[in-house]
């Protein structure tokens, strides 16, 4: 077994506790932003932990468990989060509503598929041999670049959107280093997707360790107090409202 696939580890427990800050923020202001982001970040947890375990042993439930939450729905939920957090117009709650049913359509579609545990081979990355097992041209397999772009463009646009707006206003540093670190991190696991899907799933799992430390640290950052005075704060923050 190689030492990448010992990442995934590290990933899940950065991982929830990255999900237990925000849904502890969530319980506080009561924001719909941070439960999506809360929901997506714990998606993101349960496919790293269905990475681990899938390092080990064979499950048809903990494979659909990282195929749904660590390839297919968390950047789509997360994104949504940021959505909410920039935008108050009522076109939001449609999108959400598209989202949710989307979900729960490709849930539908991922149950429904065939699996051929007979191709499972312990010890390589289930990014790197999921094609194998998984029927060629599976619907739900159809599904997941639109949800990944969706939620790229959402965390990404949003959070170089609000470092934009703090930096012209020239408030809050800590919000600008913070959504830039946040940007970073959503492009470094969009980009190991899209390894993974060219055939170089070996760089998944450094993907998405990177993206947690780069995202939790500019959570961490955004969402730190300040002395500004509160009128100064009116742009919106991708993880700090």
């Amino acid at each position: 077994m190689s030492f990448t696939n010992y990442l995934p580890i590290a990933s899940t427990v950065l991982m929830f506790v990255f999900t237990a800050s925000v849904f502890q923020r969530y319980i506080v202001r009561r924001n719909p932003a941070f439960l999506f982001w809360g929901i997506g970040l714990l998606m993101f947890g349960l496919g790293s932990f269905a990475e681990v375990y899938l390092n080990y042993a064979w499950s048809s439930f903990v494979f659909v468990l990282w195929y749904l939450f660590g390839a297919a729905l968390n950047a789509a939920w997360i994104g949504q989060g940021t959505v909410f957090l920039l935008f108050k117009q009522p076109w939001v709650r449609v999108v959400t509503v598209i989202l949710v049913v989307a979900s729960i359509a490709t849930t539908g579609l991922m149950l429904a598929t065939p699996l051929d545990a007979s191709k499972f081979q312990l010890g390589i990355a289930v990014s790197e041999q999921y094609r194998n097992i998984m029927p060629k041209g599976a619907p739900v397999r159809l599904t997941t670049p639109f949800f990944n772009i969706y939620g790229l463009i959402a965390l990404v646009g949003g959070a170089i959107y609000s470092a934009f707006l703090f930096w012209r206003k020239r408030v809050l540093p800590n919000r600008v280093i913070g959504n830039v670190l946040i940007a970073a991190g959503a492009l470094s696991i969009g980009a190991a997707a899209s390894l993974t899907r060219l055939g170089y799933g070996e760089y998944l799992y450094v993907g998405e360790l990177l993206a947690v430390i780069l995202m939790y640290a500019g959570f961490v950052m955004a969402a730190a107090p300040s002395a500004v005075p509160a009128q100064a704060e009116q742009p919106q923050a991708a993880a700090g409202k």
